[in-house]
This record gives structure tokens, C-alpha cells and sequence, in this order.
């Protein structure tokens, strides 16, 4: 690969001896990876379904290095949620904070939704998720990924941090800012990053970053945790920013990260010269698989308390109304594992959503969803979402049609096709069905004698 001449100088100055390992390492394969949804499948049951290659990351509890150029990204699992394509380094900041069920939740810049899932598998329903992003454009994959994923309190916006810092003041227990950076640890993956590559960029965008995480630090509650990440090696935008926010919010302590093999200490002389920073972790592609990231664990002075869930006011008669003949039809025993809650159930216009149980004023933002989408009302029934599909786990519902993975029919379901299902191969004789893959929720349809009109989405659609 060539390098910019400056950067090349640059890091040799950073590196040293270790510089020549690092040219070298850009030269190899990309590494590729996945995390399953533990929200969806445990990693024994995982073990026993996985279809392709692999091995386990060490430093990722359900992360796995992709062993061959199976086409990961079409496979019925992929789209029943139960995993996420992701480059191994990638997977480690959200890794690395330590989300409890229950929690306020932010991950501030989260297109294209990687981190994002991985927080809200940890959530694992309960509690609240943000994920926002800046860009709407980016935030429409962000939106795609979170609802496939099947993680039912969200709210998925698209504001800027200042507006987010002004309307949520120390609100959030646990916050994940993985910050617009000069991604010189995605020049492997990227040729453009590299050439376009320029000293001042880093510059500019040590500047923004300096910005947000002290709006950052701004949403965060007292014992609350921020975990502050790029995949750069820039010193001015990695230790540098560390320091600006110790010397500015005398509140904020940098914590211990888990040390594994290959994990690199921050170096203090990169930053203010503070001993401190050695607890920051750099990720480099010469010393572990992965492409490269850096990190740092901030605390914020105090104690913290988990926010008492709140009720909202009941669907009216109409909605509930049809709402529980469809949950009659298909069998609904609970959403997500958990017990259907009237209370979070909200009608907007025909559109019907499940509220994340949740105090905070929410109005006023930006949202592309703010909330589980569970469907439509139209005359005299109810009509499911596919976010409704993706949000039930396995033995959530009777009502199911579970084909084979290795079934022709799974395909052409996702491309939109009508199917035909023997009788023995349904819950019911008719009506509303969810179509699964080895039990594991695909999207609805429903069956009228041997034929399965297929209601999975167009814009869903392989």
C-alpha cells in the first residue's frame, strides 16, 4: 500500500521500531468478522446452527473471526438477526462498556448501527437505547440494522449532540462515543482514506472531537460510564482528546480497560504527558487481527441510580381491539421473552408503537422511529410490521411456519414470492403465520389454503 510521505513520517516517529510490522501488516488480508445477537440465539445454540467457518475473537464474548468468503451477508440468518458483520477491532468499544439491563443508553454517533445492536443486545429490552447519528442519510441504515436486530427499546434519531445535550442533561447511565475521525486504522479497507489523507484534517477533527465529548460528558449521569473511541492512531485525536477532557470536567475519571494479548497502553507523552493515559488502549493491525482502534473509560464522579420505569397511558378500545385478535390468531405468548405491556402501547394516526418503558420528554427531536413499530390499523384489522417479525425470539409465538435452513423456499420468501406450504408445515389452517428459519423469525404472511401470501416488505426485500 502506499502511504502518504508525511503519514509514513509520522508514525514512524509514533511507532519507532515498531513501524516497519505496522507497513507490513497493511499489506495482508482484511479480517473479517461477525457477533451474534445474544438477544436472539445464546452462543451454544449458536455453535450448533453456525453455518460457516470460524473463531472465536478473544477479547469479544460472542465475537468471531470469519474463516472463508462465505456470503455471510445472504444467508436466512443474516436476515433473521442473528448476527452482525463486523471487523473485529470494530466490535470492541461497545464490548468494552459495561451496559447493565435497565439503563439509559446512548450511543451518540451510531451509523451505520454496529455498535448500536451490540449495546442494545446487552439492554436485551429493558431499559432505553438511543442511537443517533448526524448524517439522515447514514441514520437510514442505523434505523435497518436496529430493527433487525429485533431490539425493541429504541429510539433512533437524528440530531445534532447540542440539541441532545440540551434537551438530556445528566440523563444517560452509559454513553458510547465513537467519534467522526481520520480513520487512518481503516486504510487497509479503504485505499481513498489513506490517499486523501492530510495533517490537518486531523487537526479539524480533533476539534470536533473535543467538542463532543464534553457534550458528551454533559449527558452523563453522576457513577455514569463514557466510553470514548475512533479508529485512528492520530495522537491529537485520540490521547490528545483524553486530555482535554480530564483538564476541562474535573469530574471525569479515565478507568482500567481489560487488557488482552495484543492490546496496546495509551502512551501519556502522545497527550498532556499525564500517567494516566497509559489506561487507554490502542488496537494496532501489527499486534492483533484487526484493523485498528483506540479507546478510553471515563467515570463520572458520583452515584448513580437506575430512572423508576414509567407508564404510558393505555391504547384506546380500537387498537387494542384488534390488536389482541391478531394476538389471538398467531398465538403471542410474550415480545422479546418478556410480557406484552398494555401500557406501553401508543396509536399515531393507523400506526401502532411499543414504547420503551422510559421517563424523559422526548418531544421535539428528530426521530426516524421512536419506539417498536408493531404495524397498521386498516378497516376493521390490525396489519403487522416486519420490526414487529424481527422483534419476536424463538417460542415467543405459536402461529409459526419453520422451514429448514437449508429450504429453497426461504429464499424466495425474501425475494417476495409467493410459497406453498403443506398443511402439516403450518400452525393453522389459516390465516396469519410467522415464517421462520429453523425458529427463528423471518417476517409474516399469511396462508390461504396451501398458498403463503408473503407480506415481507419491498424495501426489505434480496
Amino acid at each position: 500500500m502506499r502511504l502518504p510521505e508525511k503519514y509514513e513520517n509520522e508514525m514512524k516517529d509514533l511507532l519507532q521500531e515498531e513501524y516497519e510490522a505496522y507497513k507490513e501488516s497493511l499489506g495482508l488480508p482484511i479480517q473479517q468478522g461477525y457477533r451474534i445477537n445474544t438477544g436472539k440465539i445464546s452462543k451454544e445454540e449458536w455453535k450448533k446452527i453456525a453455518p460457516f467457518s470460524a473463531k472465536e475473537v478473544p477479547w469479544i464474548e460472542n465475537g468471531y473471526f470469519l474463516l472463508d468468503d462465505f456470503r455471510a451477508s445472504r444467508h436466512p440468518y443474516y436476515f433473521a438477526g442473528l448476527y452482525y458483520l463486523q471487523e473485529p477491532s470494530a466490535m470492541t468499544p461497545a464490548s468494552c462498556l459495561p451496559v447493565t439491563p435497565g439503563e439509559n443508553v446512548l450511543d451518540l454517533c451510531a451509523a451505520p448501527g454496529g455498535k448500536a445492536t451490540a449495546l442494545g443486545a446487552m439492554l436485551n429490552g429493558s431499559g432505553l437505547l438511543v442511537a443517533n447519528d448526524i448524517s439522515s442519510s447514514r441514520t437510514r441504515a442505523l434505523l435497518r440494522n436496529v430493527e433487525l436486530f429485533g431490539i425493541t427499546n429504541a429510539f433512533v434519531t437524528n440530531e445534532t449532540p447540542a440539541h441532545l445535550k440540551d434537551r438530556f442533561p445528566e440523563f444517560f447511565h452509559k454513553i458510547l462515543l465513537d467519534a467522526p475521525c481520520s480513520g487512518e486504522g481503516m486504510f487497509r479497507k479503504e485505499d481513498a482514506l489513506a490517499r486523501d489523507w492530510t495533517p490537518e484534517k486531523s487537526e479539524e477533527l480533533s476539534v470536533l472531537q473535543k467538542e463532543l465529548i464534553l457534550q458528551a460528558a454533559d449527558m452523563l449521569r453522576p457513577g455514569g460510564q463514557l466510553l470514548y473511541s475512533t479508529c485512528t492512531f492520530a495522537p491529537k485525536e485520540d490521547e490528545g482528546v483524553v486530555s482535554y477532557l480530564l483538564e476541562n470536567r474535573p469530574d471525569m475519571e479515565l478507568m482500567e480497560l481489560p487488557a488482552y494479548e495484543g492490546f496496546a497502553p495509551g502512551v501519556p507523552a502522545w497527550g498532556n504527558g499525564d500517567p494516566v493515559l497509559s489506561r487507554c488502549v490502542h488496537l494496532f493491525p501489527h499486534k492483533m487481527q484487526g484493523e485498528g482502534h483506540f479507546m478510553a473509560l471515563f467515570c463520572k464522579e458520583g452515584r448513580t441510580d437506575l430512572i423508576g420505569q414509567f407508564s404510558y397511558a393505555k391504547p384506546n378500545p380500537d387498537t387494542r381491539k384488534w390488536l389482541e385478535l391478531f394476538f389471538q390468531e398467531i398465538g403471542l405468548k410474550t415480545l422479546g421473552g418478556q410480557p406484552f405491556d398494555w401500557n406501553r402501547v401508543e396509536t399515531r394516526k393507523d400506526k401502532v408503537y411499543y414504547l420503551p418503558p422510559v421517563t424523559g420528554d422526548f418531544r421535539g427531536l428528530t426521530f426516524l422511529r421512536n419506539g417498536l413499530y408493531l404495524g397498521d390499523l386498516k378497516k376493521n384489522r390490525f396489519e403487522p410490521s416486519e420490526p414487529f417479525a424481527l422483534a419476536l425470539r424463538k417460542d415467543d409465538t405459536d402461529g409459526i411456519i419453520s422451514l429448514s435452513v437449508n429450504d429453497q423456499r426461504l429464499t424466495r420468501y425474501l425475494k417476495g414470492e409467493t410459497l406453498n406450504i403443506e398443511q402439516e408445515e403450518a400452525a393453522h389452517t389459516k390465516g396469519w403465520h410467522l415464517l421462520c428459519v429453523e425458529g427463528y423469525p423471518l417476517g409474516f404472511g399469511k396462508l390461504v389454503g396451501k398458498t403463503f401470501k408473503n407480506k415481507y416488505p419491498a424495501g426489505w426485500r434480496v
